[in-house]
């Protein structure tokens, strides 16, 4: 399975990304994902954030145990918190190990 970014759209109060997903040399689907515009600010995402916590929240879908992902997904609280404590740099525990 091979996850390719296609762009974003700015919406009045979100941005949607776009990524197509290509399992097979002729079978692609199209998924859209929106956050907010509100989650965007200096205590929570970064403008850079959006394509991977997108990324990172369609990967999820597409390797759980639900069947079919829906082709639209919306980034909640939940999704933002999560990314936020795997990747903040401010937070020690956030970071990645170097070896």
């Amino acid at each position: 399975m091979y996850i390719q970014y296609v762009g974003f759209e700015v919406a009045a109060s979100s941005r949607v990304y776009a990524f197509r997903v290509i399992n097979a040399p002729d079978a692609a689907r199209e998924f859209s994902v929106t956050v907010q515009s509100q989650a965007f600010r200096p205590d929570g995402l970064k403008i850079q954030d959006g394509p991977c916590i997108c990324f990172a929240r369609l990967d999820k879908e597409l390797r759980g145990p639900t069947s079919p992902v829906e082709s639209h997904l919306i980034i909640g609280e939940r999704d933002i918190t999560e990314y936020l404590e795997q990747h903040d740099a401010r937070n020690p525990l956030g970071r990645k190990k170097e070896h």
